[in-house]
């Protein structure tokens, strides 16, 4: 018998420890097919407890692929098949679905009750910001307006002073006039 070295005890340690996860890959693979549970390359590591490198290695990612072909191909099924519900158990299932439907109906109805406020009391928030905006900018318009027509008070009584004396020379110069036509020899 030859003599071993230790790195051949290693190099045979390494094998026996590959062999060991590639078989216990392929035991996971068969379980979760006779489990029907899902399969797939990062499920199946984290359930052979391996990377999922290993799972992707030559001679075991054939296996893994063959696997999940067979659950895709398969009809689906419940994992405890011919295993049936009681017509009661059902009429249980049934009665607390129906109940939950209006439990989520209700919330629904109050969420939308409250949606709506909210969204009333923010357009009642817009519209009065908008108002209160519009009502400042009109009262200052007013004040500007009033100050114009402030300035303008003086303007116009001066306007009507010479509209008056304007009147005054018109009927003064109507009466030249007529006395100018009455002198005049015809």
């Amino acid at each position: 018998m030859a003599t071993r070295t230790p790195a051949d005890v290693l190099a045979e340690s390494r094998r026996q420890t590959s062999l060991l996860k590639r078989q216990r890959v392929l035991d996971t693979v068969r379980r979760m097919l006779d489990d029907g549970e899902p399969i797939s390359f990062a499920a199946l590591a984290r359930a052979a407890k391996v990377s999922t490198w290993l799972v992707y290695a030559e001679g075991v990612r054939e296996h893994v692929q063959a696997a999940i072909q067979r659950q895709e191909q398969a009809p689906v099924t419940k994992a405890a098949q011919g295993r049936r519900a009681s017509p009661a158990s059902l009429h249980t299932d049934l009665a607390m679905a129906r109940e939950e439907i209006k439990e989520l109906r209700v919330e629904r109805d109050q969420l939308r009750a409250a949606m709506r406020q909210h969204l009333g009391h923010q357009l009642d928030q817009i519209s009065n910001r908008k108002l209160t905006e519009r009502i400042t900018e009109l009262t200052e318009a007013n004040r500007n307006l009033e100050h114009d027509l402030a300035q303008l008070r003086p303007l116009t009584d001066h306007v009507q002073e010479l509209e008056r004396d304007l009147a005054a020379a018109r009927t003064s110069l109507r009466q030249m006039i007529r006395d100018g036509n009455q002198h005049q020899p015809t």
